[in-house]
């Protein structure tokens, strides 16, 4: 019984994201976005001391 209450608020959630028009702040996104000068990482980036970087490459696998 359960499951029609679950599926009405999905659905009204998602009526809710669907028409509606969030707040977006375009200067503060542009700003972030040029503020990033390459989208590679460096190693001064990492937070692991571990971490090789290999993780961030995708060898194929699927």
């Amino acid at each position: 019984m359960g499951r029609g209450r679950a599926k009405a608020k999905q659905t009204k959630v998602a009526r809710e994201l669907k028409y509606s028009s969030p707040d977006m702040d375009i200067e503060a996104l542009q700003r972030e976005l040029s503020s990033s000068e390459s989208g590679e990482w460096s190693d001064q980036d990492r937070d692991d001391s571990y971490d090789d970087g290999y993780d961030d490459y995708d060898y194929g696998r699927r």
